[in-house]
Parts: structure tokens; C-alpha cells; sequence
């Protein structure tokens, strides 16, 4: 049975505080609501180290986390169940194999949000609340670690999502593919870059950056790469920052 869709109180709350969802046309904005009351009822929210999570945050959480799926529905967030959410910055511990000489060495990450393929999404409250404050700076970490869940739909994130029929996969690939290495050259020879510098980290966190790009700034997108910005609204849709 599908769950019904956010009551009128908790859905008047969020979108008066969540300006990427006001933007919306009424199609969108229903099917918005429509998506975030499934997510509510499929998704698991988890406080952690005293994080002051209350019901409207999660729903305005679970509002960011469909809009990179109003065109694909619910669907699209299989596989996992549960949202830890952390007052702010948390510490991850990472392993780095050094390939030449073979040594392993242990360090903290400190990270605002995280993805675990088949596991839950992790977020930061302050961060989130930062967005919703500014949602037009280019930064938004819940639509960034959804990019993530999407890529990880078919398989260890590569920047490739599964796309819908309109979409060439070999039209995505050689794009974004071009669109990265240039980034990456201008990251190495310390250009100044349209997009964050962190893109070039990996051909699925350039996905999942320019997928927060497309959602707030999508006029610096097209400035950066037309054609990155054109995929991207054929995958998600117009971009509320248009309107």
C-alpha cells in the first residue's frame, strides 16, 4: 500500500521553509508531496551526539531528498533505509593503500555528509540547515548525497546513474567524462574553477557536486559546461533556481 502524501500542517511548514520546493510548479510541488510522504514512511531517521532532529527537519530533509527524483519517483531510493543525522561535522575513520610502496595509513576524515552503497545516508543538521538558509550559493549536501544514492542504484559509484530511455548512456559518459579531466587540469595548474574544486576528487563526486549546481546555481552550470548542464536538466528537470 502507498503511504499518503504529507498532511496539509507538515507540508505548509516545510515549504514555507524550503524555497527550492516554493519555486516548483504545482505538478512538481504535488508530486513532491506526494514523494516525501513515501519517504517519511519507508526511511529511518536517527539522531545522533545529541542532534536537536525534530519532526518538521526531518520532513524538510525528506522534501531535499526527493527532488532529485520528481522525474524518476520512488523508486529511485531503493535499497537503504536509514538517516543518521549529526549536529554538525562528524569524524569518519579512512584506510589509504599506497599502490608503489604498499603501505596502509589511518586517518579521521571530517566530513558533512556521506553516502554508504546499500547503507544509510549521513548528514550534517548544520549544513542542512545552512542550505535551506541559503539555497542559492551551489551548495546542497542532502541533494549531494542523493546524487550518490542514485549513482549507486547500478553498482560502486562511478558518476553514471542509471539513465531513463532519453538519455544516450554514451552521450552521458563522453560529456561528463570531458567535462572532469578539463576540471581536473584546471584543479592541477591552481585555475580559478566555476565548479568546486572537490569535483575532481572523482568522476562521481564531479556528479554529485554539479547535481548541487544544477539545483541552485544552474546559470554557473551552463557557464562551466553547456553540456553537462543540458544532461542534467534532461535528468532531473528543470531547476526551481530558473524560475
Amino acid at each position: 500500500m502507498t503511504p499518503p502524501p504529507l498532511a496539509d500542517e507538515p507540508w505548509r511548514r516545510a515549504l514555507d521553509a524550503c524555497p527550492l520546493a516554493q519555486r516548483l510548479d504545482h505538478h512538481r510541488q504535488r508530486e513532491l508531496r506526494r514523494l516525501s510522504g513515501v519517504f517519511l514512511a519507508r526511511k529511518r531517521f536517527h539522531a545522533l551526539a545529541d542532534a536537536a532532529l525534530t519532526d518538521d527537519l526531518c520532513t524538510l530533509i525528506a522534501m531535499q531528498a526527493c527532488l532529485p527524483v520528481l522525474k524518476q519517483g520512488p523508486s529511485a531510493l531503493r535499497g537503504w533505509r536509514d538517516i543518521l543525522v549529526y549536529p554538525g561535522e562528524f569524524k569518519v575513520k579512512r584506510s589509504h593503500h599506497d599502490d608503489r610502496s604498499g603501505v596502509v595509513t589511518e586517518g579521521d576524515d571530517v566530513l558533512i555528509g556521506e553516502a554508504w552503497e546499500h547503507g544509510p545516508l549521513v548528514l550534517s543538521l548544520a549544513d542542512v540547515q545552512l542550505d535551506l538558509a541559503q539555497p542559492w550559493d551551489g551548495f546542497n549536501v542532502v541533494i549531494h548525497e542523493i546524487a550518490h544514492k542514485l549513482d549507486m542504484l547500478d553498482g560502486p559509484p562511478d558518476g553514471v546513474p542509471p539513465l531513463p530511455p532519453h538519455i544516450p548512456r554514451r552521450q552521458w559518459i563522453v560529456a561528463f567524462q570531458r567535462a572532469f579531466d578539463l576540471l581536473s587540469n584546471d584543479v592541477a595548474r591552481g585555475r580559478d574553477t566555476l565548479i568546486d574544486p572537490y569535483a575532481s576528487e572523482s568522476p562521481d563526486e564531479f556528479f554529485a557536486v554539479v547535481s548541487e549546481l544544477h539545483w541552485s546555481q544552474p546559470g554557473v552550470l551552463r557557464r562551466a559546461d553547456a553540456a553537462v548542464a543540458e544532461l542534467l536538466q534532461a535528468y532531473y528537470g528543470v531547476s526551481p533556481a530558473e524560475g
